[in-house]
Formats: C-alpha cells, structure tokens, sequence
C-alpha cells in the first residue's frame, strides 16, 4: 500500500490543479484550431501539444520542465530565452520572400510603416493599465502581427511576460483571416474595394540583388539595435536571389525554417505553466494584443485611404490591410475579400508589397524601442 501511495504521489493527478487542467484544455483549442480549421497549422499545432505537455505535474525531483536547469526541455527553451530562434525564423522568411512587388511599387511601403502605428499607440494603453515601459512597448510590438519580433524583443525587455506575449502574438496571427475582414469593410466602401492595380513592372535581377544589401546597410546605419533580426532577414534573401548560392536558400526556407519553427513553438508552448500564465496580467495582454492588431490594420487601411486623396492613380485601400507582419496570412485576406467585391480583382501580389514592408517595419520599431529602452 505505500509503495501504490508513492506512486500515485508521482502522477500528474495527485497535483493537478484546476490552472494545469484549464491550460490543457486552451493546448486542446489550439489543436483543434490548427488541425480542423488549418488555422497556421505549423505553428499551432507545435504550440497547443507543448501547453499540454507544460501542465502535466510532476515532482520536483525529477526536474524535467523549462525552468529546471539540466533538463532537455530547459536547454531547449534557451533558444527562446536567449532570443536565438527568431533571428533563424527570420533567415528563412527572408530566403523565401520576394521583393519584387515592394521594388516595383515603392509607395506602397508607406503602408507597411503606417500600420506600425499601433505597436506606439498599444505601448501607450500598457502604461495606462499599469504596466512598466519595458513591459508596455514589448506587448505593443504584438500589433505588428509578427511572433518572432515579438519574443525576441520580449526576451530582452520584459522575460517575465514572453509566455502570453509570444502566444497571443501567434494566436492572433493565426486568426487573421477571421480578425481582418470586419475591420476592412467597416473602412472601405464596396466601390473602393473593386479598384483594380495595374500590372507591376518587370524587376530585374540587379536590382533584386542590390535592394537586400542597400536596405540593410541603411536601415542599420539608422537603427543599429535592428541588426540581429535584420541582418538574418536580408541574408536570407540574398542567398535567394543572388543565384550562387541556391543550396544554402532552400535550406534555410525549408529545413532550417521547419526545424527552428518546431522547436519555437514547442518550447513556448511548454513554458506557459497554469500557475503564472492565467492571471490578470495575461488576460490584459491579450486584450492590449487584439487592441494592437485593430489598431494596426486600421491605420494601414485608413493611410491607404489618404493617400488616395493625392493619387491620380488610386491604389486599392485594402492593401493598407497587408502592412502588418503575418506573411502572407494578410496578404491572402486582402486578395478574398478585394475578390469578394469584384471576383476578377486580383490583389495578392500588390498586398505583398506592404505585407513584406511590415516585416521590416516591425522589425525597425522593435530595434528603435530596443535602443531606447534596453538595460
């Protein structure tokens, strides 16, 4: 009877808590939405199995979580402690994203940078809910829709929130398709969702080389702090598209990308323990993250709309849409719902334009609150 005593002392049932049990239960909702709603599958799917496995008591002897130095998991999670992973996400995107929209057609860069208005106006409503100025500007980079950005600037200036931070930052990216549209329609009529962009032009192969060196030696020179993220992101897509080296690009857009996105959304996943994650200040975050997003898309839809103001010719307000970071989820909202309006309207390449400036935008709004703000 002691030892049948001792081993049910080292289940996960003896110490359940009704905080492990409601954390598998959002590890199950995010299983659900990855696998019947292919809601960012490879993301959730990672991130929903590792709150599972993160809420499963076990005794403290046996030191097998994230905060338990030694453990597989603890040295795993160091990818994301240290800020590792996201520069090595951002080597992938960039080995797999074309400039040649954003080349083609300059202004619409402008939209990616309107729509990073929401990480400064989110950094103000978390100084108004009491969060510290590190806390607050890390849970506003959230509005850019960007989750690499968001837990590499999180590691650095606010560790203590990385774990609501990174999962609302991927939730919310995975639910653009149901967040965006609302917000499109209710900032654009019927008539301006039917415009219709020229063909862009013909990019040539010099200037696909030359604009990942130019954009990174300018956007460093001006803020350096965007070095880490930055510098993988165009290192990447100059082994793209310089020729000379394809085999170093496919494997950084496939099975660096893949690997490095397992292990960061396991480990994040795996750190969102019941006992710290549900308390008042997670539910603020994600409240301030769906604010952030909002305000975001808006700012770019209603930039979008200005600008039209000065246009001869008109550019489609739903590309403002596409300025956030989550590539290309956003850009794909845009072409549905521009073809909802007008069925041959095809929009994905224009939208690629500002979704790709987003990346970099929120990536230089990380680096300029990193240099005002980093210990």
């Amino acid at each position: 009877m002691d030892l049948l005593i001792t081993f049910f002392q080292s289940t996960g049932f003896a110490s359940m808590t009704w905080q492990h049990a409601a954390m598998i239960f959002l590890g199950l909702v995010f299983l659900f939405l990855a696998i019947r709603l292919k809601y960012e599958p490879l993301l959730m799917v990672p991130i929903g199995l590792g709150m599972i496995i993160g809420n499963i008591p076990y005794p403290e002897s046996l030191a097998l979580g994230t905060k338990d130095p030694g453990s597989v998991f603890y040295i795993l999670y160091q990818g994301v402690d240290k800020g590792i992973y996201p520069p090595l996400i951002f080597l992938g995107i960039g080995a797999m994203t074309d400039f040649s929209s954003m080349i083609a057609n300059p202004k619409l860069v402008l939209l990616g940078a309107a729509a990073q208005v929401g990480i400064f106006i989110t950094l103000l409503g978390g100084l108004a809910l009491g969060f510290t100025v590190n806390q607050s500007a890390a849970i506003g980079i959230i509005g850019g829709a960007d989750g690499p950005t968001a837990i590499f600037l999180s590691s650095i200036l606010a560790p203590e929130l990385l774990g609501p931070i990174a999962i609302a930052a991927y939730s919310y990216m995975s639910l653009v398709p149901i967040i965006q549209p609302p917000i499109m329609h209710a900032l654009t009529t019927k008539e301006e969702r039917k415009i219709r962009m020229p063909p862009p032009r013909n990019v040539t192969r010099r200037e696909l080389i030359i604009f990942p060196i130019a954009c990174l030696v300018i956007t460093l020179l001006i803020v350096p702090a965007t070095m880490t993220l930055l510098g993988m992101l165009f290192l990447g897509n100059l082994l793209k598209e310089c020729t000379v080296t394809d085999r170093l690009a496919n494997t950084a857009r496939n099975g660096m990308i893949d690997v490095v996105t397992i292990l960061l959304g396991f480990c994040v996943g795996v750190s969102t323990h019941g006992s710290s994650f549900l308390s008042p200040e997670s539910i603020k975050i994600f409240i301030l993250g769906i604010t952030a997003f909002s305000i975001a898309t808006a700012c770019g839809l209603l930039f979008a709309r200005f600008m039209n103001l000065f246009l001869k010719e008109k550019i489609n307000p739903l590309l403002g849409a596409a300025g956030v970071s989550a590539v290309p989820q956003s850009a794909r909202v845009v072409q549905k719902v521009g073809q909802d309006a007008d069925p041959q309207n095809f929009l994905l390449m224009h939208a690629m334009a500002p979704n790709v400036a987003g990346v970099i935008g929120s990536a230089i709004a990380a680096g300029v609150l990193l240099s005002v703000l980093a210990p």
